[in-house]
């Protein structure tokens, strides 16, 4: 099927009107969007996501991220995998933590990895004239320039702990998650949830099926667990829409 950012609702659901989720961003920081995508697109998205991305593993050690390569990962002995999850639990105990799986879009075009891979489709999307003219509209941030992004797969304990997700290299509008999981159960966890000035969870969005859920960067968040009982990954593909720098 075609996916490609050359038509300005090729990939976008001509379905939705966006105007009260708009408000509803403008008002409160976060919205979540239902049937983002045109159904084709999601559909093959997530078959992408399921069967073909050449996943590496991301997690934090020592305050820095560490990738490992997609060959290295795949031939990873499952023993060693939960070993570095436990290792994580207890790192996660004294600060900001991850590890979950991530396919970095930008790295991987600008290495010209996996050209045949149809996810790459939707960094060229989200980068054209339509699509920011969009998130402008959608964030009321007149100055937003470009997107980037990554892929994410969280499987059964992985996870991502509180952050803002505010970085200096990058001046990030709003940060965006297309969700692409099936039949997502709460009890499964891989939750979105905000944190309030409490301490406590102001707002929980479940990665419904063709969603999307947007808010306002910087503002504490985090990916609740994933539940060992979980009946499949929590994919998606997540990143920042940017503005200029002044």
């Amino acid at each position: 099927m075609p996916l490609s950012p050359a038509d300005d609702r090729k990939m976008i659901s001509n379905e939705v009107d966006f105007s009260p989720y708009r408000t509803r961003f403008l008002r409160d920081g976060r919205v979540q969007v239902p049937g983002f995508l045109q159904d084709t697109a999601a559909e093959r998205l997530h078959q992408c996501l399921r069967h073909e991305v050449p996943w590496t593993l991301a997690e934090r050690i020592d305050g820095h991220p560490k990738i490992t390569p997609a060959s290295d990962y795949a031939a990873m002995p499952e023993e060693q995998r939960q070993q570095i999850f436990q290792q994580a639990y207890v790192r996660a105990r004294d600060g900001f933590q991850f590890v979950y799986d991530s396919y970095m879009l930008v790295r991987a075009m600008l290495e010209r990895r996996d050209p045949e891979l149809v996810v790459h489709v939707v960094l060229e999307f989200l980068n054209s004239p339509e699509a920011l003219e969009f998130a402008r509209w959608m964030t009321g941030v007149p100055d937003i320039i470009a997107a980037n992004g990554q892929a994410t797969r969280y499987q059964a304990g992985q996870f991502l702990t509180v952050h803002d997700d505010k970085y200096d290299d990058e001046n990030r509008a709003a940060a965006f998650v297309i969700n692409l999981s099936k039949n997502w159960n709460p009890d499964w966890g891989g939750l979105l949830q905000f944190h309030d000035a409490s301490g406590g969870i102001g707002e929980t969005l479940m990665p419904r099926w063709n969603s999307l859920s947007m808010f306002k960067v910087p503002q504490s968040h985090s990916v609740s667990l994933v539940a060992p009982w979980a009946g499949e990954p929590r994919l998606a593909i997540t990143g920042w829409f940017m503005k200029a720098k002044s």
